[in-house]
């Protein structure tokens, strides 16, 4: 839903952090980073490359808020604030139809890879969009903003335009910095569910990535332990793999320091070594003429050779950005949906990129906390459909048009267990504002 802001003015507001109270004007938001060193970034793009990609392989479709009761609204509902507009390099054009039987499909249409709350990889479909420095990828808030468990963003967040079964046709682009509407970042509003990244210029690998093996220190306590895997896992700045904890056994005698990795145990407590070994927990079983000797950290520390190829825009395009445009407006929806249908039907696969067309309407999602929506009839299944892009005026020629909405959700409005329609927000002044921050901002190479 639309909130009348305080100074007034259109609102634009970014992914925000709990110590930020009050939402800002769009030429003065806060960034939230995604990367924020080149080191950073460096280490995000080994995780991804490293294991020969294993992440991105096994990763999965997002499945945080995707199948929806969503409705049509005859009332009310989504409305411009003003007048419509376009912005971007792609131009104006003669718009395809739907009745096309052979479409082109974008270049710059691919899937935002990241760690959920789950620990676990998984991705999302996403766009690039034109932007003064060819850096800007667009997508869903909550492929972006982390709803399931608060944590400000989601970690090891990177696009890779044309992603098909561990191939990086283009490279990856790491994202920076992450741009969203006030009103989505603090109270979830799903009627501004969209989000904007800078990315840094895309890297490809030089040399298989290495995965040296990382042991750390002997904890006393399994709390211990994972309050320090914890702390890695916040790190950054070092890329980490397959963090485990695991106990440690060895031959051990009171005060003997090399018994305790090398003086670790007195490097972490105020008192000396103890006169005697830690108790085996309950549980565990300690090799015969070994000692239990407490726990420790253990996993992968990545690192790889990585080669600078340019920016996003300029390897694949960008699409322009429409905003404030009549209902009723034909759109192309293009992404990577995957997953059944309620019946059990399986539709996609998620490998490949598909396209749907439908005229825009109004909807409304009550669960998602989404009055002003729009909807197209799409057969587009949830999970990997998320952030598909909305192309207005899309020229099938250029294969370039005019970002209008992204996919929120999707949504069987005639109960017949199909999935029938997909939903977005509605494009008007204020998402204007936000691409225009972000769309302002410089990233840069990490190599």
């Amino acid at each position: 839903m639309k909130r009348t802001l305080a100074l007034g003015g259109i609102a634009a507001g970014l992914l925000a952090s709990a110590a930020i109270a009050a939402p800002a004007h769009a030429d003065s938001v806060p960034a939230v980073n995604l990367a924020n060193t080149n080191l950073a970034a460096q280490q995000v793009a080994a995780f991804w490359f490293g294991q020969a990609k294993a992440n991105l392989i096994n990763a999965t479709p997002y499945t945080a808020e995707t199948t929806v009761a969503a409705k049509h609204v005859s009332t009310g509902g989504a409305s411009a604030d003003d007048k419509a507009g376009v912005v971007g390099s792609s131009g104006d054009q003669k718009a395809a139809t739907g009745t096309l039987k052979n479409v082109n499909l974008p270049k710059t249409t691919g899937k935002v890879f990241f760690v959920g709350a789950d620990g676990k990889s998984h991705w999302c479909s996403a766009t690039s969009v034109q932007g003064q420095y060819k850096n800007l990828v667009a997508t869903a808030g909550h492929c972006v903003y982390d709803t399931k468990s608060n944590a400000a963003t989601l970690d090891k967040w990177v696009f890779i335009p044309g992603y098909y079964e561990g191939k990086t046709p283009w490279g990856i682009y790491v994202g920076k910095t992450a741009y969203t509407h006030y009103d989505y970042s603090v109270y979830e509003d799903g009627d501004r569910d969209y989000a904007f990244v800078t990315v840094y210029n895309g890297v490809v690998p030089t040399e298989n990535g290495t995965h040296g093996r990382f042991v750390s220190k002997t904890f006393a306590t399994k709390k211990e332990a994972w309050d320090y895997k914890a702390k890695l896992q916040a790190d950054k700045k070092t890329g980490w793999s397959k963090l485990d904890i695991e106990p440690v056994f060895g031959d051990w005698k009171p005060g003997n320091k090399g018994d305790w990795n090398k003086g670790d145990w007195n490097k972490g407590h105020q008192s000396a070594a103890p006169t005697q070994a830690p108790q085996a927990p309950q549980g565990i079983k300690v090799p015969q003429g070994k000692q239990f000797l407490g726990w420790r950290v253990v996993g992968f520390k990545l690192s790889i050779g990585l080669k600078d190829v340019g920016t996003l825009g300029s390897n694949v395009g960008g699409q322009g950005l429409a905003y404030n445009q009549k209902i009723g407006t034909g759109i192309f929806e293009f992404g990577y949906p995957s997953g059944s249908h309620p019946d059990g039907n399986y539709a996609f696969s998620g490998k490949t990129q598909k396209w749907a067309y439908g005229k825009t309407f109004k909807a409304a999602a009550p669960s998602m906390k989404a009055e002003e929506l729009v909807g197209i009839k799409s057969s587009f299944t949830g999970e990997g459909s998320i952030g598909s892009a909305w192309l207005y005026r899309y020229s099938n020629a250029k294969r370039l048009g005019y970002l209008n909405g992204v996919t929120i959700a999707v949504s069987d409005t005639d109960g017949n267990n199909r999935i029938d329609t997909n939903v977005s927000p509605y494009f008007d002044g204020e998402t204007l504002a936000v691409y225009k921050t972000a769309a302002a901002n410089w990233s840069g190479k990490i190599v």
